[in-house]
């Protein structure tokens, strides 16, 4: 019996997908990326005979899908800012709201060169592509995870970045030390919104890389309050933030740094996505 076409595949996994009330984008997206090929040349072949090593690869995707696993996950890898990134349940999946986060940051300092600190920094992706798309950056990463840093590590040597990693919670690994510039994308969902999120998340990805104690707020307090304490000190700190904490987080830091200068911007959808304090 002759192997099943690439459309009959992907005709199947689209019904199976819709059937369990799932993103149909998602068996396009599991197709390409098993196969290698780009929506162009998956159209080329969508009338020849798929591989039976890949349909099982694809119809064992496809149910892992459906059972609740992130298609990062399945795939082992996200794209971020031009890159692949590894990815596995140790670690947060890299979203594209992040990368405006690393965008203003480097729209921010062009030229100089910079010391540059990653708080929590998970599968890399934040301070490596800072790295990699400045080489002369001086970038320590830290995460209170060791899983986490493992990845990270694996991606900067997939990247072939020079970077430091460092495990502790929040600044204390690196305390004593001077940074021009913090980075973080910290835990910022309330426990209170967990009926919120979609199931694949909560089942999925880290809780300690998602939720935070005081309505999501938690983390950016012990940052301001380790800031202020002189734990390390810095002349910006830049963070992705809830779409509805601007005004909190604003305060937070205007709280501990009277004379700071707080910039809440707007994502790309128009909510507050990502805070700049300059406190130098």
């Amino acid at each position: 019996m002759a192997n099943r076409t690439y459309y009959e595949a992907l005709k199947w996994a689209s019904l199976f997908v819709q059937k369990n009330r799932l993103d149909e984008s998602a068996a396009t997206y599991l197709l390409q990326e098993l196969s290698h090929l780009d929506q162009t040349h998956l159209l080329i072949k969508y009338r020849q005979p798929i591989p039976t090593a890949l349909d099982q690869q694809y119809v064992d995707a496809i149910q892992q899908y459906v059972a609740g696993v992130p298609p990062q996950y399945i795939i082992g890898t996200a794209p971020f800012y031009g890159e692949r990134f590894v990815v596995n349940p140790n670690v947060l999946i890299p979203r594209q709201e992040t990368e405006e986060l690393v965008e203003w940051v480097l729209s921010e300092h062009a030229n100089a060169q910079l010391s540059v600190l990653d708080v929590g920094t998970g599968s890399g992706a934040i301070g490596l592509t800072l790295k990699k798309q400045r080489a002369e950056w001086q970038i320590t990463l830290t995460d209170l995870s060791q899983a986490a840093l493992a990845v990270a590590k694996e991606n900067a040597d997939r990247l072939n970045v020079d970077v430091t990693l460092v495990q502790g919670n929040l600044l204390m690994p690196v305390a004593g030390s001077r940074f021009d510039v913090i980075v973080s994308n910290p835990p910022y969902i309330s426990h209170a919104e967990e009926d919120e999120m979609d199931a694949d998340v909560l089942a999925s990805e880290p809780s300690m890389a998602l939720f935070a104690d005081h309505q999501g707020l938690a983390i950016y307090e012990q940052l301001a309050d380790q800031l202020k304490q002189g734990v390390v000190t810095a002349n910006e700190v830049f963070l992705e933030i809830g779409f509805h904490q601007g005004s909190a987080v604003k305060q937070i830091f205007n709280a501990a740094f009277p004379k700071a200068q707080v910039i809440v911007r707007q994502d790309m959808s128009g909510h507050d996505r990502m805070v700049q304090v300059k406190l130098g």
